[in-house]
């Protein structure tokens, strides 16, 4: 069974290679420039051999993360099928003990199981050059490799039970999320050579990844210096040994049963249409809710907003900004995001425009019913986060301010998203496509732009008197409340009567470039 196996596998490696010019130009260039990182990530392993100790702790258990991190995430991301996946041996009646040992020793025939023993073997001679015992080094890239192939091996699995793309969509902006976290990360990194130093924010990160399956491995050899690797080591040892009873239990469960097909739902009623109100700005509400709840690309920019606030954490701990100060910052940035993803609402409904230009609806009714979705997704997310953050900052006389600030920063986003969605939308992707896959376009960018600055600009009389609450007057917190309702629902009314008379003089070339997109 392994042998054969084994075969398949090398079968499948060389068949990568096979197949028009264009494929296999593709292939070895990804393949090169994925061994050229890898070689950047030995160099900066071997680089750190005559750093402190803490130095090289923090960046081997970070970067240990990260790449087990990686194995679990990008199968799912990418949605890819997996070659050697257990169902395909279903016909031959496989004892399921034998065949997942035999997927698993076919699985290290592959460019990242390899890329990861390099970075094992480098990883060995920077513990040992810091004192560690080379058998515990050993031990602990094995454990941690272990736990990183049966991540993947899990991860390949499920994705392959995905039938529909919405989980894969959420999870590619997880992906992305992460993506976002490791680019300051690694800067920092970086830099850590050169400062000597580990922050203590970031000592306590890496304390906390040390006793947790993602990092446990990579802290086993810098603790085993002190005799202190036992509770990362215990980790790390019952994680392989759960993943592997899942990865048996997995691969026994995809032998004996056989996907059942999707139940049919029968939706009853009129769904959103019998909540609004039975006016023309109500049926568009009704419309965009439904687009809302169903629509990936929807779904995906609204799971993305609050990751990318929290997400400027990071960075910002980083570089020593007090934490009271850091608590106040997503908010704000929450309601800066939630009010421009409104700023191209219109290029989303594709043809289905037609349905406003014929029934002659009035463009602020269009411009208002576009904007409930999103006005119910962050109302609601910002009044719970606000108060989290003035009382992670430990100063209520606050509130006000950033009340005000929240507002404005939405407001206005939403007043000129009104108008930039009618005036300047440019293409997306279409219906049922992956928010990721953009189409190519000439403009868009400029509009993008606009709308976040211009939300920043008419925004900042509410953040200057919330400056001035934060650090001379707290009395100056309620000026900065009425400062940002003021402006945001000024911004808000104009914006929608623009916006709206934009929508009615140009319906014709907003109906030319639906069709067109």
């Amino acid at each position: 069974m392994a042998a054969h196996v084994l075969r398949l596998r090398l079968d499948l490696l060389l068949g990568a290679l096979r197949g028009d010019a264009r494929h296999v130009t593709r292939t070895v260039v990804g393949t090169v420039a994925f061994l050229a990182l890898v070689a950047v990530v030995c160099v900066g392993a071997l680089g750190l051999r005559d750093a402190p100790d803490d130095v090289a702790r923090a960046v081997t258990v970070l970067g240990g993360a990260a790449v087990t991190l990686a194995f679990l995430v990008a199968p799912l991301a990418a949605g890819v099928a997996d070659p050697l996946d257990p169902r395909r041996f279903a016909v031959f009646g496989a004892d399921p003990l034998r065949l997942a040992g035999a997927i698993l020793l076919a699985s290290l025939i592959s460019v990242p199981v390899l890329a990861l023993a390099a970075i094992a073997v480098c990883l060995v001679i920077l513990w040992d050059a810091h004192g560690a015992p080379t058998g515990v080094a050993v031990l602990a890239v094995v454990l941690g490799s272990a736990i990183c192939i049966l991540l993947g091996k899990l991860s390949l699995a499920l994705a392959g039970l995905f039938r529909s793309r919405r989980p894969r969509e959420l999870t590619g902006v997880f992906l992305v999320g992460v993506l976002v976290v490791v680019v300051p990360v690694v800067g920092f990194l970086a830099s850590l050579q050169w400062r000597g130093r580990v922050p203590a924010a970031v000592e306590k990160a890496v304390d906390i990844l040390a006793v947790t399956p993602l990092g446990a491995a990579f802290a086993v050899p810098p603790l085993a210096v002190d005799d202190a690797a036992l509770a990362p080591l215990t980790v790390a040892g019952v994680t392989v040994l759960v993943l592997g009873a899942l990865w048996l239990w997995l691969v026994r469960r995809l032998l004996t049963t056989t996907p059942r097909p999707r139940p049919t739902r029968v939706r009853g009623g009129l769904g959103w249409f019998a909540l609004t109100p039975g006016t023309p700005a109500g049926a568009i509400a009704a419309r965009s809710l439904t687009y809302w709840s169903r629509d990936a690309r929807y779904i995906a920019n609204v799971v993305i907003v609050p990751v990318a606030a929290l997400i400027t954490v990071v960075p910002l701990l980083l570089v020593g900004v007090p934490a009271d100060i850091v608590a106040l910052v997503p908010v704000p940035i929450m309601a800066l995001f939630f009010g421009w993803l409104a700023h191209n609402d219109l290029a989303y409904d594709s043809t289905a425009l037609w349905m406003h230009v014929a029934g002659a609806v009035r463009g602020a009714a269009d411009r208002v019913g576009r904007l409930v979705p999103v006005s119910l997704v962050a109302v609601p997310l910002l009044a719970v986060a606000i108060p989290v953050a003035v009382r992670l900052h430990g100063t209520p006389e606050i509130l006000p301010a950033m009340i005000g600030v929240c507002a404005s920063l939405f407001l206005c986003g939403l007043g000129l998203s009104s108008i930039s969605s009618a005036a300047a939308p440019y293409p997306v992707s279409r219906p049922g496509d992956s928010p990721f896959q953009q189409p190519q376009r000439t403009g868009g960018g400029l509009t993008q732009g606009l709308v976040l600055v211009g939300a920043v600009v008419l925004s900042a009389p509410a953040m200057w008197f919330a400056w001035l609450a934060l650090t001379e007057d707290p009395t100056e917190a309620r000026t900065a409340l009425w400062a940002g309702t003021g402006v945001g629902a000024f911004v808000l009314i104009v914006g929608i009567l623009l916006g709206g008379w934009i929508f009615e003089r140009g319906s014709g070339r907003l109906m030319e470039f639906a069709e067109s997109v």
